[in-house]
């Protein structure tokens, strides 16, 4: 049995982080002892190497939970799945490489020809989608499904940048309470925005969002980064104070 410290040592993933995943029962540790202590075996070990697999490919948490919980799951698949998406990575790798040592030694402007190649990251998009598409099952996968075909890459970064910016707006007022009148009408706005261009956010689906945000993960490094330090805990703060009165 481990400890906490010692899974999040050899894992990367913030003590912080799982507590939040015990907390909405996506890696609930093996056991508690009598002073609080959690402590996970090899099962739960091998259960967050498949949560950090379809983090990987972008799967909210909520997701996760119902994937890994499906009788049906096949860990042999995933696994298959994740190590190529990590070989297209790799091949991308050495493509920059190879391209920033050219650029090096003979300079842009001597390159036989221009290309941009290297930056080309479809391949793996593409098979992310695919991976990600096997395991969507839940109905809001499949409305954003509907919902983003036929987008281009150039729409999906405009409404990420849109949302990025209600962030924004997140930020600029979390030294306010949560429960204030300006960030619950932020939560409303958040939660309407996401319903007309992803899925229908329900409330249930809105505070698991908020628990992302506020993870410790990329998610939340984002969401500082692009509005302040903390925003990411605050909205998440909003959020539940906005389910509460519901």
């Amino acid at each position: 049995m481990m400890t906490v410290k010692e899974v999040s040592n050899i894992s990367g993933v913030s003590i912080r982080s799982l507590h939040h995943y015990d907390k909405i029962g996506l890696l609930p540790a093996t056991e508690v002892t009598a002073a609080g202590y959690r402590l996970y075996d090899d099962k739960a070990l091998e259960r967050l190497q498949m949560i950090l697999l379809f983090k990987e490919l972008q799967f909210p948490l909520k997701e996760i939970t119902t994937i890994l919980d499906n009788p049906e799951f096949d860990r042999s698949k995933a696994l298959e799945q994740q190590i190529k998406l990590l070989e297209l990575r790799k091949e991308h790798l050495e493509n920059l490489i190879d391209l920033a040592r050219g650029i090096k030694m003979i300079g842009v402007q001597k390159m036989s020809k221009m290309s941009f190649d290297a930056f080309d990251t479809r391949k793996i998009d593409e098979y992310a989608a695919q991976a990600k598409a096997s395991w969507g099952t839940t109905d809001a996968y499949k409305e954003f499904e509907k919902k983003s075909a036929g987008r281009s890459r150039e729409e999906e970064q405009v409404l990420g940048v849109q949302m990025m910016e209600i962030f924004a707006e997140f930020g600029k007022i979390r030294n306010k309470k949560p429960e204030s009148e300006e960030a619950q009408a932020l939560v409303k706005k958040l939660q309407n925005y996401i319903t007309e261009h992803y899925y229908t956010c329900t409330d249930e689906i809105l505070e698991s969002l908020g628990q992302m945000y506020a993870g410790g993960g990329d998610m939340t490094s984002n969401i500082d980064k692009y509005a302040g330090e903390g925003t990411a805990v605050f909205a998440n703060e909003a959020i539940e104070a906005y389910i509460l009165t519901k």
